[in-house]
């Protein structure tokens, strides 16, 4: 699967849209549990039937990009294949003297927003420190280890330490990023509305930004057609966080409703199949 892995990376990004177009509807014909739940999650969110359609194709191209952009040559930049939209938000929360959190659903390519990041600020103002929690796959955690510590990205495990870690950057004025979608373990969310369903939602965004005072902003990287790159878009939150940190359900419906603002900016490109409404797994031991 490595070797694979490596074949891809050295494909041009066209050509990986294209096989990955396939591989997603093959993904879905073979899965009656995915297009189960691609359906009625996508359904549930008012989505139209032809963006659902699109989003199965979306699907599998967001994984075969994925050997470009984990295993290209550090020396590679991304740079002819970016378009920034919102990149003075990024500089006047630098300029205020804090850290910035940036949160990004699994919307579009979210995988190359931290290198997008690096590339585009981390001269400047430092590097981006990803949240990850390391694949249980021996082979694939070695790729994805690597992958992720490229120049001006710094991975922080979905741990305590972890979080230690983010907390330090920010109090450096660097940035944290986060997939506030993402089911976080037992003990480290509340449930809060998405997309009019309760969803076990993580509170350490706005534990970051309350602890911190940091400025938090929303980013999400557009998929173009036919292999022509992305457009990194960063925005403002659509509403402020409570000032209150006990209000850690109040915190969680407000991302949840600004990750929702995001998707709906494009849903064909959301991750449907992923399970966001299971119940959390249980916490590790440290």
């Amino acid at each position: 699967m490595l070797s694979l892995f490596r074949w891809l990376s050295r494909r041009p990004l066209w050509l990986l849209h294209a096989l990955g177009w396939g591989v997603g509807w093959l993904t879905w014909a073979l899965s009656p549990t995915y297009r189960r739940r691609l359906a009625a999650l996508a359904a549930q969110a008012g989505i139209a039937p032809a963006a659902r359609r699109a989003a199965v194709g979306e699907a599998g191209r967001m994984a075969l990009e994925l050997p470009f952009l984990w295993l290209r040559p550090a020396d590679q930049p991304l740079g002819p294949l970016l378009r920034v939209e919102g990149a003075q938000l990024v500089d006047a929360a630098h300029a205020a003297g804090r850290g910035l959190v940036l949160l990004t659903p699994h919307l579009g390519c979210f995988e190359m927003c931290a290198q997008a990041y690096a590339e585009l600020f981390s001269a400047r103002y430092g590097p981006i420190t990803v949240l990850y929690r390391p694949a249980r796959k021996a082979w694939l955690r070695e790729v994805t280890e690597a992958s992720r510590a490229r120049p001006g990205v710094a991975t922080a495990p979905a741990s305590l330490a972890g979080v230690r870690q983010m907390i330090r950057a920010l109090r450096r004025g660097e940035a944290v990023g986060l997939l506030p979608d993402q089911v976080p373990p037992e003990g480290q969310g509340v449930w809060a509305p998405f997309f009019g369903r309760e969803a076990y939602t993580m509170t350490l965004a706005a534990r970051l930004v309350q602890q911190t005072g940091a400025t938090l902003l929303l980013v999400w990287g557009e998929r173009l057609r036919h292999g022509a790159g992305y457009v990194v878009r960063f925005q403002p939150m659509g509403e402020a966080l409570p000032a209150d940190p006990a209000a850690q359900a109040e915190s969680a419906a407000v991302v949840n409703r600004a990750m929702e603002a995001l998707i709906r900016q494009c849903p064909q490109q959301y991750l449907w199949g992923y399970h966001r409404y299971k119940a959390p797994r249980a916490q590790p031991a440290e």
